[in-house]
C-alpha cells in the first residue's frame, strides 16, 4: 500500500498530535516529515505531501484543499506563542519586522494592524535579526518555541490569538490538518483517532518533555492551545481568509 505523507509542524504545540501518531498503527501507513510551518505549507503547495498541518493563511496558494481533522493549532483567547514584541505601544510603532518562519501569524498580524488597531507601520521581511529590535519604534512578530520565556523582555507584548478575539468575539486557528487532494474516509477515521489518542495522553507526554524554568509547558498544552476545530473555530478561519483577501 501507498504510504500517504504528511508533514507537520516541530513546534511544542505539535507534540500531543505526534505522541498520538508515533503511539498508534497509523504510523505504519503515513511517511511524516517535521517541519517549520512556511515549509510544512510550501510541501503541500509543491505537491511533495498529500497532508499537511499548515498555516491557515497557505491554504489560499492551494488549487484544492479540504480540511481532513477534527482537530487543529487553535486558541480561544491568549495562546502564549504568538506575539508582537514591542519597544512601544502599538500605535506608535513605525515598522514591524515579520516573522520568515510563519505566514498565518504575519497575516494575522497585518490584518489587525488594518482592521483593528487602524495603524499602517512598514512591513520589514529582510531583518538583520527579526527575533530582537532595539529600536523604540520598531516591533516584530515571532511564534513558536522561540518566545518562550520572552515576554518579560519586552515592555509591550500582544498576544495576537486574544486580540483576534477582542477584534472578533471568535476564536483562532493557526493551523488545520489539510489535504490537497481527496483523502479515503477509512483514512480519515483512523488519523483523527491517532490524533485523538494523543490528545488524551498527554500526561504521558509530560513526562517525556524537558523541563523548563521560564514557561509552563503543561499549561500551554493543556489550557492555552485549544485542540478542537469546532463550528466557531471554522467560522474564524473562513472570516480570516476573507480578512487576507482584503489586504
Amino acid at each position: 500500500m501507498k504510504k500517504i505523507k504528511i508533514s507537520a509542524v516541530s513546534y511544542t504545540n505539535t507534540k500531543p498530535f505526534l505522541y498520538g501518531i508515533q503511539h498508534t498503527n497509523i504510523l505504519n501507513e503515513i511517511d511524516l516529515s517535521l517541519d517549520i510551518p512556511s515549509d510544512c505549507a510550501q510541501k503541500l503547495i509543491d505537491g511533495k505531501v498529500d497532508i499537511g498541518l499548515i498555516p491557515v493563511a497557505a491554504t489560499l496558494n492551494l488549487p484544492y484543499w479540504e480540511i481532513i481533522s477534527d482537530y487543529c493549532i487553535g486558541a480561544s483567547g491568549a495562546v502564549n506563542s504568538v506575539f508582537i514584541f514591542s519597544n512601544c505601544e502599538i500605535h506608535k510603532v513605525e515598522k514591524l519586522q515579520l516573522d520568515p518562519e510563519s505566514r498565518t501569524s504575519n497575516n494575522l498580524a497585518c490584518v489587525l494592524l488594518k482592521n483593528f488597531w487602524k495603524i499602517q507601520p512598514e512591513l520589514l521581511t529582510n531583518a538583520n535579526d527579526y527575533s530582537l529590535s532595539t529600536d523604540n519604534t520598531t516591533a516584530f512578530v515571532q511564534i513558536g518555541d522561540r518566545t518562550f520565556g520572552k515576554k518579560d523582555k519586552y515592555r509591550y507584548v500582544y498576544d495576537l490569538a486574544e486580540e483576534w478575539q477582542k477584534f472578533t468575539g471568535l476564536p483562532f486557528v493557526f493551523a488545520a490538518w489539510i489535504a490537497n487532494k481527496p483523502v479515503s474516509p477509512d483514512f480519515i477515521a483512523g488519523f483523527n483517532k491517532s490524533l485523538k489518542y494523543g490528545l488524551d495522553h498527554r500526561a504521558e507526554l509530560f513526562n517525556e518533555l524537558p523541563a523548563r524554568n521560564d514557561f509552563d509547558v503543561e499549561d500551554y498544552l493543556m489550557h492555552k492551545i485549544d485542540f478542537e476545530l469546532t463550528e466557531d473555530k471554522k467560522k474564524a478561519l473562513y472570516l480570516f481568509l476573507d480578512y487576507i483577501k482584503g489586504l
